[in-house]
């Protein structure tokens, strides 16, 4: 698989994720209640994606990943763009995309987190 179906298909099994393309086609924008959480794009022919971390973990996954580097267009501290590479880990991106998502819910109002804690159990 690809890096951008992988990751795609991970956002969009989770609550309450929308799609937009702000910036035009060729950059999807995925949203947990209208808060960005992951892009998914091309740059310089590569396909790439940006995803929400914490900065601790950021700078590990640099030090450990050739194809991980800070966040292109995105604050460098809480930002990572992931690069399609022919040794990429699939269960990683995963996990990435899932943490990316879940730091955003954090920061979401409780009702709002109830509400997608609930939809998760009916899944």
């Amino acid at each position: 698989m690809t890096l951008h179906t992988v990751a795609s298909s991970t956002a969009f099994k989770l609550p309450e994720v929308t799609i937009t393309q702000p910036f035009g086609e060729g950059c999807n924008v995925f949203k947990v209640l209208d808060k960005v959480f992951m892009l998914t794009f091309h740059l310089q022919g590569k396909a790439a994606i940006n995803l929400k971390v914490e900065p601790d973990h950021g700078a590990m996954l640099r030090d450990i990943y050739p194809y991980i580097h800070t966040g292109w267009h995105m604050n460098k501290q809480h930002w990572i763009t992931v690069y399609e590479d022919e040794d990429l880990d699939e269960s990683l991106i995963k996990d990435l995309v899932l943490n990316s998502y879940e730091l955003v819910v954090a920061k979401l109002k409780k009702v709002e987190r109830q509400r997608i804690s609930l939809l998760r159990t009916k899944n």
